[in-house]
C-alpha cells in the first residue's frame, strides 16, 4: 500500500531550496563553518538545548556526528539538514527530522536551532516552509510534530506561522540546559498542509 511505503529517493537527493535558501545534509567540509556559528551562538543557544558534549565543537566530534547522520539516514530514523543562505553560502542553522516512525504513524519530530546572528529575521520560519513539501512529499509522512519550551515565544511563532497546531502540553517532556522542562506540543498533518 502505498501510504506505508519507504521514501524512494535516497538522503542524498533531500536538498530542498527556495524563498533564498538551501537545505542539506551536513558535510565534513561543513565544520569550520559549523564550528564557528555555534560557538559565537553558544550563549544564546544553551537555555533551548541539551547541554553540549564536552566534545562537541571538536573535529572528532562532528566527524562522530556526521557518522551517527549517515546510519540514521540509511535506516530511516533521521534526517538532518543544515540551513544555508543562498546569496552567500552563509550557514543560518540546522532542521532534523528525528524519530522517523513508519507503519501506520508515518510521522516524525522536527527540531531547530539558529544561530544568533540570524535570529529574528525569518530565516527558519523560511526554512522550515522549504523543508515541509519534502518531509510531506519524499519521505511521504502523515504527520509533523515539533515541542517547545512555553517561554520560547520566537519557536513558538515559527511553528504557528507554518501551520503548527498547539496540541498540549507534555510535563518535563524533554532535558534541556540540564532540567526536565516542561514543553508545548505541536503537530502538522498531511492533509492541513496539502488544504
Amino acid at each position: 500500500m502505498a501510504l506505508f511505503r519507504l521514501p524512494s529517493s535516497g538522503p542524498a537527493a533531500l536538498a530542498p531550496r527556495g524563498q533564498g535558501v538551501l537545505l542539506r545534509a551536513p558535510h565534513a567540509s561543513d565544520f569550520t563553518q559549523w564550528v564557528h556559528l555555534r560557538e559565537s551562538s553558544r550563549a544564546y543557544l544553551t537555555p533551548w538545548e541539551p547541554i553540549w558534549p564536552s566534545d562537541d565543537l571538536t573535529r572528532a566530534g562532528f566527524r562522530r556526528r556526521l557518522r551517527r547522520y549517515a546510519e540514521d539516514m540509511a535506516a530511516d530514523r533521521s534526517y538532518p539538514f543544515i540551513i544555508f543562505r543562498e546569496a552567500d553560502d552563509a550557514m543560518v542553522g540546522g532542521i532534523t527530522l528525528a524519530n522517523v516512525r513508519r507503519g501506520i504513524v508515518q510521522a516524525g519530530t522536527i527540531g531547530y536551532w539558529v544561530g544568533e546572528p540570524y535570529a529574528g529575521r525569518g530565516y527558519m520560519t523560511t526554512a522550515l516552509r522549504v523543508l515541509l513539501p519534502t518531509l510531506f512529499g519524499e519521505l511521504n509522512l502523515h504527520r509533523i510534530e515539533a515541542a517547545c519550551i512555553p517561554s520560547n515565544r520566537p519557536s513558538i511563532r515559527v511553528l504557528e506561522k507554518c501551520g503548527f497546531t498547539r496540541e498540549g502540553l507534555a510535563r518535563r517532556y524533554l532535558c534541556i540546559n540540564g532540567v526536565w522542562q516542561d514543553h508545548l506540543l505541536f503537530g502538522l498533518l498531511q492533509e492541513d498542509f496539502r488544504g
